[in-house]
């Protein structure tokens, strides 16, 4: 992997794409895409964490941005959560979506970038250390 005197744009440019990582109860899936936007998959593979995916869905998307090599993600839909409801009467009701767009304005996820190429990355979050590898 590279050292870590890239600027934060180039650690921008070098997330760009798809990647794929897994945490201790997590596989996840991950695409940055250049409009600084991103789509994110995240499977729970803990049994005792399989009610939390059917009540925030998989699925999530966002924005994206790197400052002081810190990668920050800011939650903004969760189109396949089950708080996304279609009401026969009203027009599709998306709670899940408005709460995660509240809740991002006091939580963003944030993983410090400690290795970056074209290939791999390192990223650390407060507790753990996270390896993911480019997929396309």
């Amino acid at each position: 992997m590279s050292n870590m005197n890239l600027s934060d744009t180039e650690i921008e440019m070098l997330l760009i794409g798809k990647w794929r990582f897994n945490t201790n109860w997590e596989k996840n899936s991950i695409e940055f895409k250049d409009n600084m936007t991103y789509e994110q998959t995240r499977i729970q593979t803990f049994l005792l964490s399989k009610p939390r995916e059917f009540i925030t869905g998989n699925k999530f998307t966002g924005v994206w941005h790197v400052n002081d090599r810190r990668l920050c993600l800011i939650v903004k839909t969760v189109p396949k959560s089950f708080f996304n409801l279609q009401i026969l009467i009203l027009s599709r009701v998306n709670l899940a979506d408005m709460i995660a767009s509240i809740y991002s304005i006091f939580v963003t996820e944030n993983y410090e970038v400690i290795e970056i190429d074209k290939l791999k990355f390192l990223i650390s979050d407060k507790n753990h250390r996270i390896a993911g590898i480019k997929i396309n």
